[in-house]
C-alpha cells in the first residue's frame, strides 16, 4: 500500500492552520504560504512531499525490523497517541514524559519491573492475603505506575524512531532522541524548530482531527511495514522449502552423489 493523501483531507482536517503570527519560528518560514487573520497558514504543498518522505522512512525502517515510539502527552493528543500506537503494535507515551526515558532507560525499566511485579501479585492472588492498608498502598503505586508506563511496559530497549506531536512541548523528548542519535518524526508547527527534526510533517500539531490524521497515516506505514517483513520472512522460507526439495530430489537422481565424487577426485 503505497503513501496516500490528498489536499483535501488536509484542509478538512485543519492541517493548514499554525500559530498566530508573533508565536512563530522563522526557520518555519519556508514552509508558511502566507498569514491571515493574525495566523500563518502552512503550505500544504510542502506538507504533502515531506509527509510521504516521513511516511516511506517509517515504512522502510520497520520493515527491516525497527521500533518505534509514539509520543504525544498534550491533551488534544493523547487518544489518538494510544489509539493508533495500540493499533498498530508501537511503544506510546501519551501521559507525562519521564525525564531519562530514552537516556537513562535502564532506571526507567526499572520502574517497569516493579509495575509487572505489582500486577503479577495482583493477579495471583497476593493481594488478598495482605493488610488492607499495604494493599491500598500497593494498588495506589501500582496505579501510578500504570498510567504513566502502560504503553511501555513491553519495551525492553529504546526505540529506533520517535514520532512525535507537538517538539515544543515535547522538547525533553526530541532532545534525548537527538542525543542517542534516535531519528525524530514529528509534525512540525509553525513555532517548531525544524532543525531538531529529522523527517518533519508541516502541520497544524493543536487541532484533535489534524493531530488524528497525520498519526493515524504514520500507524498505516508502521503497519505496512510489519506487512511487509511478514512477506519477506515468508518468502524466505518458501525458499528454503524450495531448495530443501530440489536437494533431495537431486538425491534421489543420484546427482549429489556424483557431484560428490567429482569434488573428491578434484580434490585428490
Amino acid at each position: 500500500m503505497p503513501f496516500e493523501i490528498t489536499m483535501r483531507e488536509l484542509l478538512e482536517a485543519g492541517v493548514h492552520f499554525g500559530h498566530q503570527t508573533r508565536r512563530w519560528n522563522p526557520k518555519m518560514a519556508p514552509y508558511i504560504f502566507t498569514k491571515r487573520n493574525g495566523i500563518h497558514i502552512i503550505d500544504l504543498a510542502k506538507t504533502i512531499p515531506l509527509f510521504k518522505i516521513a511516511w516511506e522512512f517509517v515504512r522502510d525502517e520497520v520493515a527491516n525490523g525497527a521500533t518505534i515510539l509514539f509520543v504525544g502527552t498534550k491533551k488534544q493528543a493523547q487518544a489518538a497517541i494510544e489509539e493508533q500506537a495500540q493499533r498498530c503494535g508501537a511503544y506510546y507515551i501519551n501521559e507525562r514524559w519521564l525525564g531519562g526515558l530514552l537516556t537513562n532507560f535502564q532506571t526507567v525499566k526499572k520502574s517497569i519491573e516493579k509495575l509487572k511485579k505489582l500486577e503479577r501479585m495482583e493477579a495471583e492472588g497476593a493481594f488478598d492475603i495482605l493488610p488492607k492498608k499495604e494493599v491500598v498502598k500497593l494498588k495506589k503505586k501500582k496505579e501510578k505506575l500504570e498510567k504513566y508506563l502502560k504503553g511501555i511496559k513491553d519495551m525492553e530497549r529504546v526505540p529506533d524512531i520517535i514520532y512525535v506531536v507537538d517538539t515544543v512541548r515535547e522538547e525533553i523528548a526530541v532532545k534525548e532522541a537527538k542525543k542517542l542519535g534516535i531519528p525524530v518524526v514529528a509534525i512540525a508547527d509553525t513555532n517548531s524548530d525544524p532543525d531538531l527534526i529529522d523527517y518533519p510533517i508541516p502541520g497544524n500539531d493543536d487541532a484533535i482531527k489534524a493531530i488524528n490524521l497525520i498519526t493515524t497515516k504514520i500507524a498505516d506505514a508502521v503497519l505496512e511495514g510489519k506487512s511487509l517483513r511478514e512477506s519477506e520472512a515468508k518468502g524466505g522460507e518458501e525458499l528454503e522449502d524450495v531448495e530443501k526439495e530440489m536437494l533431495e530430489r537431486a538425491k534421489e537422481q543420484g546427482i549429489i552423489e556424483e557431484e560428490n565424487e567429482k569434488t573428491n577426485k578434484e580434490e585428490k
